[in-house]
C-alpha cells in the first residue's frame, strides 16, 4: 500500500478506542454527513452468517460476472493489502481512489468517535454509489443487526449457516446469535438461507414471518448435494447437475447451494450457475501454494493455506482434509486470544501428526505460541512451538520431507503469510 492511504487508515484507527462497539449511530451520523451514499448503490445483495459469507459472495460473484454482469463487492477483513476488501465494478479499488474516498469520509467525519471498520465501510459505500454496476454485494463484517454494512435497502439478503463465534459481542446462544444475523432481513425482500441448526432456523424463520420476508430455505425450498463428484441443485424452477465447485471442502457444496439460490432467485440462467461453481476463487480457503520464499522453504513437501478460526470451521477443514490425497499431515498453527481453540482443534486432532504453534506477527491480540500449543495438547495433538511461521515449516521438513504442511488458525495470520510468500 503506498503511503497515502496507510496514512489515512492509521489516523482513522486512532478515531475510536475500541475495534468493535456495535450500533449504528456514528455510520448514520457520517452517511448523513456524506449525503446518503447509501441510497444510490446499484442492487444489494446483503450477505451474514458464522461461516462461508466470503465463499458464497465469491460464487455469486462469479456467475454474476459470466453473465455479463458488473459487481460491486465488499469483504472484510483483507489479507495481504486494505484494498481486497473494496472491489468497484470488478476490480480491486485503486490507490488513488482509496486516498481519495478515505480522505472525504475523514474530512466529513470531523474528528468524531467512530470505529477503524464504521469508517473503511462508509468509504466503500461511497465508492460504490459512484461508480455505475449491476449489483453490489455486501458481507457482513460482525453480526448483522448493528453491523455498519446494515444501513441499505437489498433487493435480496442471504444467511449462510450460523455456529457460535464472537459470544462476548453476539450472545452466547445460537438463537441470540440468530437474532443478530437475522437483524439484515428487511419487509418483504427475499432471504436466501443456507443450512441451520433448528434453534438458528426458528429465529430467522420467526423474523422473516414478522417482516413479511419471503425465506428461500435450504431443505424446504431448495437442496443441494454431490453425486458422482457432480454437484446437484434442486429448487422449485427444476435440477441443475453442475461441477462440483472449485474452493475445496465439503462444506463448499452447503455454500455453493446458498450462491445457486440466490441466484436463480435473481432469476439468472445455468450458464451462471455453472460459472459460480467454476470460476469462484476465494485465498486463504484450503489454498495450495506453489510458489515464494515459503514454498521453497518446504522443498518438497506440499504448502497449505487456511484462514478457518473456529470450531464449525474446524470441522469443515477436517472433512476437507480427509477428501485430499492421503499424506502425513503437520499444522502450523497461530490463533487470537479471542477464538475457542480447543475446539477449533479438537476436530483436526486424528488427521494431524504434528502441530507447530506460531504467535502471529504484529497482532496485539495474538495468543502466545506456548498458549496455543498447551490448546493443542488439550485437544490431543503432539505438538511444539517455533519463533515464526518459516522456522517451523523449516524445523517440519527437516524430519518429515515430502509431507503435507498446512498453515492455519486465523485469516491475520494467512494475510501475513501472502505477504511473506509475496
Amino acid at each position: 500500500m503506498s503511503q497515502g492511504s496507510d496514512v489515512i487508515l492509521d489516523r482513522m484507527m486512532a478515531l475510536h478506542p475500541k475495534i468493535i462497539d456495535l450500533t449504528l449511530d456514528r455510520v448514520w451520523r457520517l452517511l448523513d454527513a456524506l449525503d446518503h451514499p447509501e441510497k444510490r448503490l446499484p442492487p444489494v445483495i446483503h450477505i451474514a452468517g458464522t461461516n462461508g459469507k466470503g465463499s458464497t459472495l465469491a460464487m455469486i460473484r462469479a456467475g454474476l460476472e459470466a453473465a455479463g454482469k458488473s459487481v460491486h463487492a465488499y469483504t472484510s477483513p483483507h489479507l495481504a493489502r486494505f484494498h481486497e476488501r473494496i472491489r468497484v465494478a470488478g476490480e480491486l479499488i485503486s490507490e488513488d481512489d482509496l486516498t481519495e474516498v478515505l480522505d472525504r469520509c475523514y474530512s466529513a467525519n470531523n474528528g468524531e468517535s467512530i470505529t477503524y471498520f464504521e469508517i473503511t465501510t462508509v468509504a466503500a459505500i461511497l465508492a460504490f454509489s459512484e461508480t455505475p454496476a449491476d449489483y453490489t454485494l455486501l458481507e457482513v463484517g460482525l453480526g448483522g443487526r448493528l453491523d455498519a454494512t446494515n444501513v441499505v435497502d437489498p433487493l435480496l439478503s442471504v444467511i449462510t449457516p450460523v455456529s457460535i463465534d464472537h459470544t462476548q459481542y453476539l450472545g452466547d446462544t445460537l438463537a441470540a446469535i440468530a437474532g443478530e444475523k437475522a437483524g439484515i432481513i428487511k419487509r418483504s425482500v427475499p432471504c436466501v438461507v443456507g443450512p441451520q441448526e433448528d434453534a438458528a432456523l426458528e429465529v430467522i424463520e420467526r423474523t422473516a414471518e414478522r417482516l413479511g420476508a419471503p425465506l428461500v430455505a435450504q431443505g424446504q425450498h431448495w437442496h443441494v448435494w454431490e453425486e458422482r463428484d457432480r454437484l446437484v441443485f434442486q429448487d422449485e424452477t427444476g435440477l441443475l447437475d453442475l461441477p462440483m465447485p472449485a474452493l475445496i471442502g465439503a462444506h463448499q457444496v452447503e455454500n455453493a447451494g446458498a450462491a445457486l439460490a440466490a441466484l436463480r432467485t435473481l432469476g439468472f440462467d445455468e450458464t451462471a450457475c455453472e460459472a459460480a461453481m467454476t470460476k469462484a476463487t476465494w485465498p486463504a480457503r484450503l489454498q495450495r501454494l506453489r510458489n515464494g520464499p515459503l514454498v521453497d522453504a518446504a522443498g518438497s513437501a506440499e504448502l497449505w493455506l487456511d484462514g478457518g478460526h473456529n470450531p464449525a470451521a474446524g470441522i469443515a477443514l477436517a472433512e476437507a482434509l480427509e477428501r485430499l490425497p492421503d499424506k502425513p499431515l503437520h499444522l502450523v498453527c497461530g490463533m487470537l486470544n479471542t477464538k475457542d481453540v480447543v475446539g477449533y482443534m479438537r476436530p483436526l486432532a486424528s488427521r494431524a501428526a504434528t502441530l507447530t504453534a506460531v504467535a502471529i506477527p504484529g497482532e496485539a491480540a495474538t495468543l502466545p505460541a506456548d498458549e496455543t500449543a498447551k490448546a493443542a495438547r488439550e485437544a490431543g495433538m503432539a505438538t511444539e512451538t517455533a519463533p515464526d511461521v518459516e522456522a517451523a515449516i523449516e524445523r517440519i521438513t527437516e524430519t518429515a520431507p515430502g509431507a503435507r504442511i498446512l498453515i492455519c488458525g486465523s485469516l491475520y495470520l494467512a494475510g501475513q503469510v501472502l505477504r511473506d510468500n509475496g
